[in-house]
């Protein structure tokens, strides 16, 4: 690895000292998901969509976040916390702490796919600081260990005084919790793990019923909790991680803490927040097997999705609370769809997955997975959106980086994470539940299967696998069909297609035919399978025209674009005067697809023709001239420039925006 090498080599000495212990065998919990993900570390993505994705993130943003933690004093806050170094606390937030642990937890998904022996002794480090900047009682919060208590007014008198308002003291050592059982899945070292078990059993003396009875204004700790559960099988880390949202109830919408958590039932206050909460209860509701944690995460999923979800799979409508707006207030130059937040999405949707087994919230993954979530990074890896809108005109751009920095530091960690959420599996189940190139090892009831995927999804419903279990083994094979190509736009009405397509789905196994019926969003096949076994989905994927609920008031009188899984966006430097705002789409027009190897790293464009439109001096708004239409897929807007963007195509002249950019900014302002 090439960042920090100065850094590196002068603190060799140092990270030679780390004992380090030797690989073991995973601890495995004894109550724990009906239906088991298939772990990162099992799957190797080999797509030209996704794998040059993932060696970017490790060879470039990895790297700059790193850079961008030592240059903004994130890591030096470790080094003075454990007595290395003297000084005040050196970045900006008391919850800095954090983006290092993210940026740890990627790095280590990172070293699963791109063995790097200089990355790995540069997380050995990293993790050295960290144990010594952790109290010897476990406790670990730099912002406290430095500075002291009532330093800051997020710090309280005392420990875990002010967790429920902004302290960030269990939002940081959720993170570090994730961190630590990501790179113990990775390395097999326990030097992190040890670290974050040791910090949560003090949390677990400290803090429940009886004793401190405080839940944490920022959700995350929940999960992380989960986690330890998961790859120790100590009950006490999850009976924690429920405590922390039952005791929830006496505060913020904001921070959903306005109700016990059962008794909510619609998504309000910061997005992320509470999609990290949701996250949490869904894996409560899933291990436990509560049904008011059930009950609950169903409503406020479907309230989301029915009422509060952007076509492009982003959460959060509103800037100023950086969450959710009132049903079906969904703005479009004004979207905020923090990156975060859509990472967040992801992480709930997987476990309503793993909750329920039904592809519908797949459908909802795999929307925001490839839109709104991969707006937030370029394609050099090197810039980031912590916004995503569906308007612009131009004064969005990416930037190098953020004094809250979590969403680069989070996309550094969910992109090397991608492989893991391609299969799950049951005991004679195997689920196939995102397409992508790949060759995965999958344990199954004491079997090892492998299973090979050929395609070029997402820009074509064509994936072919190979199915090679080691001796031949019965289980039942699920293969999801994505809602766009059952005529879904999405589960509910919020979105629905204008043009239904009426080719057919064909499932082929070993070139026969095979006729099944969709089940909960799946084909299921069972047989015995054998090495060498062919099986073949053919999904059509036309061009879809989208439209939005009646009672989107943004969207009204407009269309959208999608192809497959990809929602499609108009971009200044694809139009006549660099001007997109000014279209009117013509509903009438043909609209063609084509693969352009050369335009953005390689992305399916579509074509077609709009009409351009003026306001007179009167006042009045013409149509003009019919122009060429180009479309690019939304998620990689924003990488040639900034300049005017929709997603949203008005089909009438009243909605379009025939002013130029800077009166289109003075009538927003």
């Amino acid at each position: 690895m090439k960042t920090t090498k100065n850094l590196l080599f002068s603190l060799i000495v140092v990270s030679l000292l780390i004992t380090l212990s030797g690989c073991k065998d995973q601890p495995v919990s004894d109550g724990d998901y009906t239906i088991q993900p298939v772990p990162f570390t099992s799957v190797k993505v080999t797509d030209d969509f996704w794998a040059p994705r993932i060696k970017r993130n490790h060879e470039v943003t990895i790297l700059i976040a790193f850079e961008q933690s030592e240059k903004t004093g994130r890591i030096r806050n470790f080094m003075i916390a454990g007595g290395l170094e003297e000084g005040k606390f050196q970045s900006r937030y008391p919850f800095d702490d954090s983006d290092v642990f993210k940026i740890i937890e990627g790095a280590s998904y990172s070293l699963q796919t791109f063995p790097d022996p200089d990355l790995e002794t540069y997380l050995d480090t990293l993790i050295y600081y960290i144990g010594l900047a952790q109290e010897d009682d476990g406790y670990i919060y730099t912002f406290r260990t430095i500075m002291g208590d009532d330093s800051h007014p997020w710090i309280g008198t005392k420990r875990w005084e002010k967790t429920h308002i902004f302290s960030h003291e269990l939002y940081n050592i959720g993170h570090m919790y994730e961190a630590a059982v990501a790179h113990y899945y990775a390395t097999g070292k326990h030097s992190f793990l040890d670290i974050a078990l040791k910090s949560a059993n003090l949390v677990a003396r400290d803090i429940g019923w009886g004793k401190i009875e405080n839940y944490p204004g920022h959700q995350e700790i929940e999960i992380g909790l989960v986690k330890l559960y998961r790859v120790t099988g100590n009950r006490k880390y999850l009976d924690l991680a429920k405590f922390f949202l039952d005791v929830r109830g006496d505060g913020q919408e904001y921070c959903q803490a306005h109700k016990k958590v059962t008794e909510q039932t619609v998504a309000v206050g910061h997005a992320v927040r509470a999609a990290y909460m949701y996250t949490g209860m869904a894996d409560v509701a899933t291990l436990t097997s509560d049904p008011d944690y059930v009950n609950a995460i169903d409503k406020i999923w479907q309230d989301i999705v029915y009422k509060k979800l952007y076509l492009t799979g982003g959460i959060g409508a509103t800037g100023g609370n950086e969450g959710f707006g009132e049903p079906y207030y969904l703005p479009n130059m004004l979207a905020y769809c923090e990156t975060c937040a859509s990472i967040a999405n992801v992480f709930w949707n997987y476990r309503m997955f793993l909750l329920h087994g039904n592809a519908k919230y797949y459908d909802i993954l795999e929307r925001t997975l490839y839109n709104s979530l991969l707006s937030g990074v370029s394609l050099t890896g090197d810039r980031f959106f912590y916004p995503n809108p569906l308007e612009s005109f131009g004064q969005h751009q990416r930037q190098e980086w953020f004094g809250c920095a979590c969403c680069p530091s989070n996309l550094c960690r969910f992109i090397p994470s991608v492989p893991g959420y391609v299969y799950a599996k049951t005991r004679d189940r195997l689920y196939v539940n995102l397409y992508m190139d790949n060759t995965a090892r999958i344990e199954m009831d004491g079997k090892t299967v492998e299973v090979t995927q050929q395609t070029r999804y997402p820009w074509n419903g064509k994936v072919e696998l190979t199915i090679t279990p080691d001796k031949p083994s019965k289980f039942k094979l699920f293969l999801r069909v994505p809602g766009w190509a059952q005529n879904e736009a999405i589960p509910g009405d919020l979105y629905h297609f204008l043009n239904n397509d009426e080719n057919e789905i064909v499932l082929k196994i070993n070139g026969k035919v095979e006729k099944c019926s969709p089940d909960k969003g799946y084909l299921v096949f069972s047989r015995k399978w054998k090495k060498g076994d062919i099986v073949e989905l053919d999904m059509p994927m036309p061009v879809r025209k989208v439209k939005a609920h009646r009672n989107i008031e943004a969207d009204k009188d407009k269309v959208a674009i999608q192809k497959g899984p990809i929602v499609y966006c108009a971009e200044w430097v694809d139009h006549k005067n660099n001007r997109v705002l000014n279209l009117v789409y013509d509903p009438e027009t043909i609209l063609e697809s084509e693969y352009r190897s050369e335009l953005l790293n390689g992305v399916q464009v579509i074509t077609g023709e709009a009409m351009e439109t003026k306001r007179t001096i009167e006042g009045e708004v013409i149509m003009e001239n019919r122009l060429p239409l180009t479309l690019i897929p939304y998620h990689v807007w924003a990488n040639r420039g900034s300049g005017e963007m929709m997603v949203w195509l008005p089909t009438t002249k009243e909605v379009s925006w025939p002013l130029p950019a800077p009166a289109i900014a003075s009538k927003i302002k």
